[in-house]
């Protein structure tokens, strides 16, 4: 199944400094109120200057989205969402391509004060030596990203793990090809991280708990025809 988005809206996005606190923040007010001794009382979390964002933090700009539930990936000119769905609309993966490039996503719970990608980190660096591949930890445009080439049915693959903690959520990135040796090549895929907003909900959820995924209502209804049919595109234009 794939949901081809070939036009895009400029949204606003920024320099990037290396790491995640290393991600230009502004607050919220701009004419923020001062307290009797005249110091500014602040008005609201900082909201970064490029995402992934929290739902509560997105930004106004006007950049179409696609709304799978827990999060809204950006239209970018060149990139293909491809998503595989279960009968109901349930998504089991989202995969972005664009050239010879792939960006595989996922979102996850997390704890109220804590981040957890270095403990997911540790775990993928085990399990990758286990398979036999030298994974090397670099540091990143959100910090510490695992890099390794691994090994598969069809010959070898460059993967690049990325890692964002946010508010009681965390997402997960791998790019994979071109993208994944040279960060530099991400081209329109970084632009997609960069403009991803997360929704994670309210609902009380175990750590690492993948947050919930779905077609939009249209989708899920096209795919339910089309698989009477035994067909499997969906119309871009009923999937917004």
């Amino acid at each position: 199944m794939i949901f081809s988005r070939r036009r895009v809206n400029a949204g606003r996005h920024s320099s990037a400094e290396s790491g995640r606190a290393g991600r230009h923040t502004r607050n919220r007010g701009l004419n923020q109120p001062v307290d009797d001794d005249g110091f500014f009382e602040p008005d609201g979390p900082d909201v970064p200057e490029y995402g992934p964002y929290d739902v509560s933090q997105a930004p106004d700009d006007e950049q179409e989205r696609l709304d799978l539930g827990a999060l809204r990936i950006p239209a970018v000119a060149g990139v293909e969402i491809h998503v595989q769905a279960g009968p109901q609309g349930q998504i089991q993966q989202i995969q972005l391509a664009h050239g010879g490039s792939r960006l595989q996503l996922g979102a996850f719970a997390a704890p109220r004060t804590e981040g957890i990608w270095t403990e997911v980190r540790q775990n993928l660096r085990t399990s990758l030596a286990a398979g036999g591949a030298r994974p090397e930890e670099v540091e990143g445009e959100y910090g510490v990203e695992l890099r390794a080439r691994v090994r598969d049915a069809s010959g070898t693959t460059d993967v690049r793990h990325v890692g964002i903690d946010g508010p009681r959520w965390f997402v997960h990135g791998v790019f994979l090809g071109a993208a994944a040796v040279d960060p530099g090549r991400a081209g329109p895929l970084r632009d997609v991280l960069r403009g991803l907003v997360v929704d994670r909900g309210t609902e009380a959820r175990p750590v690492s708990e993948a947050l919930p995924l779905r077609l939009p209502p249209e989708a899920a209804d096209q795919l339910t025809a089309a698989a009477d049919s035994g067909a499997a595109a969906i119309d871009d234009r009923q999937a917004t």
